[in-house]
């Protein structure tokens, strides 16, 4: 997984509160390889036509089409359990979503894919929006290690974020390389367990 550092990136205001994940990526997508075609999926049914002919929808466009950051309304990623809303996300570019809050299993897959979600008040992302409505294209820089947003005006915002989590996204880990660091502890209390249990180790070795 790649880290997660700093960032500083063009970012597009959501101002609709209850952004779904089948909004994020369709039902009859959720099948499809990962990869760069999660780019197109992304808000597919707002961005695209029946026929297939974008939209004017505002991922579409200079300057929203380079968005690395999305600051939206409350409940982001609600919905489903669905995993390949954040990689339709991620393959779009987008590193970061700052909301008021979030669907639970939603912000859990995004710090296992490297993509932080993080929140701050409703009234600081309200205003956040706001400045990005008066100045199409402008960024915004997240700092994870110092957990701060700065926003248009160069205003900081402290967030919270579990040591855990921030740990992951900071180093790169998802939750299968994370499990490797304590492989040695591991392999020490199942040589101590079997040492105890030779009857279990024996059916353990003949799988």
């Amino acid at each position: 997984m790649q880290p997660f550092t700093t960032l500083t990136a063009i970012a597009v205001p959501m101002h609709e509160a209850n952004i779904d994940t089948n909004q994020l990526c369709p039902t009859r997508f959720n099948k499809v390889p990962r990869g760069p075609k999660y780019r197109e999926i992304l808000f597919y049914d707002s961005r695209f036509k029946p026929d297939g002919t974008p939209t004017e929808f505002m991922l579409n466009a200079a300057p929203y089409d380079q968005s690395g950051i999305i600051v939206a309304d409350r409940n982001f990623g609600c919905g489903s359990s669905r995993e390949t809303a954040v990689y339709a996300l991620y393959e779009f570019g987008i590193r970061c979503v700052i909301a008021p809050s979030f669907g639970d299993i939603f912000a859990a897959n995004c710090a296992k894919n490297g993509l932080l979600a993080l929140t701050l008040p409703e009234e600081q992302c309200a205003a956040i929006r706001r400045q990005l409505q008066d100045q199409p294209g402008a960024t915004v820089s997240v700092d994870l290690a110092a957990q701060t947003v700065t926003d248009v005006q160069g205003k900081a915002h402290k967030f919270e974020i579990h040591e855990v989590r921030k740990r992951c996204l900071l180093e790169g880990l998802d939750d299968i390389a994370r499990t490797q660091q304590y492989s040695d502890r591991i392999a020490g209390f199942e040589n101590h367990y079997y040492k105890d249990r030779p009857w279990l180790g024996a059916a353990a070795r003949s799988r």
